[in-house]
């Protein structure tokens, strides 16, 4: 029997420095795609996984994070006195309950495998997911539900993963495939942005994880990798080298970087096309911005 995934940690110290000058004040992961926090949507599809603790690993300046998951008592009496019933619902949805929530700060910029080894004490010694809000993932079934799910029949450590094009690879942690079973692959192994065409396969590692607990003991021994960082991929491997299973799972959806100016605005329009209030108007205005280089033609 698998024990549950309840607990999730979210990496945020990072400073976002691709989206200055607005990140000089507002942490990234407040900005708003469509309207709606790229963390609120990372909240919302933990929540949908089952995750009932939710640990974040910040850094000097998110403050204005921390407040945005507190209640606002005035914005809720103000809602309710002028009868905006379904405003102060959608509010109260990015309320959490006291205790659910943590904060544990990430004194040095040290890569996503020290951020995750922060965390390791509000851990202990149950599985945990992590998930990277800079990667939104639009999917019928949230990204990470489909892990849980899939997690309760193999057990052991699993990460989300897509393929990509060949020459995209370094950008990536890349698979090493034992065995392919179609929406699930047995991994034997896995290397952090590998040198252009050493790469083992094509098929990379995204932000969503289940970890076996003893992942925070490998990173407890590991040195820094690629990047003079400690990386996650790196103590994920070592579960591989301990004849421990590790699985990459193919999921069902599209995934947006939002850590990327491009992948930010691509999110915002495909998000804001599956809005029923939004679509009419933004159709018709790329129709416009459309029709004028052809006008040019």
């Amino acid at each position: 029997m698998k024990r549950r995934v309840t607990k999730a940690i979210f990496p945020v110290a990072g400073l976002g420095t691709r989206f200055l000058p607005a990140t000089k004040s507002i942490p990234k992961e407040i900005m708003t795609l469509v309207d709606r926090p790229l963390i609120q949507y990372a909240i919302d599809e933990a929540r949908a996984a089952g995750i009932r603790e939710f640990i974040f690993v910040t850094s000097r300046g998110k403050g204005a994070l921390e407040d945005y998951f507190d209640i606002n008592p005035v914005l809720e009496t103000s809602l309710k006195r002028s009868g905006k019933d379904e405003l102060l619902s959608v509010l109260k949805q990015t309320n959490m309950e006291s205790g659910a929530i943590a904060y544990i700060r990430q004194h040095k910029a040290l890569g996503l495998g020290h951020a995750v080894w922060c965390a390791r004490r509000l851990i202990g010694n149950e599985p945990f997911a992590v998930i990277l809000p800079d990667d939104v993932i639009a999917a019928e079934t949230p990204c990470l539900q489909q892990m849980v799910e899939a997690y309760q029949e193999t057990g052991g450590s699993m990460v989300a993963a897509m393929e990509v094009p060949p020459e995209k690879a370094s950008s990536y942690g890349v698979l090493d495939i034992d065995e392919d079973m179609g929406a699930q692959v047995r991994v034997k192994g896995m290397v952090e942005k590998p040198a252009e065409g050493t790469a083992p396969s094509n098929l990379a590692v995204i932000g969503r994880y289940i970890l076996s607990p003893k992942v925070l003991g490998n990173l407890n021994r590991i040195k820094s990798g690629a990047g003079g960082e400690i990386q996650l991929t790196d103590a994920i491997a070592e579960e591989i080298t301990a004849g421990r299973d590790v699985y990459g799972y193919r999921f069902r959806g599209q995934r947006f970087d939002c850590g990327s100016k491009a992948g930010f605005l691509q999110a915002t329009v495909a998000f804001g096309l599956a809005r029923d209030d939004l679509r009419g108007e933004l159709l018709a205005y790329l129709g416009e911005l459309m029709s004028v280089p052809n006008a040019a033609q």
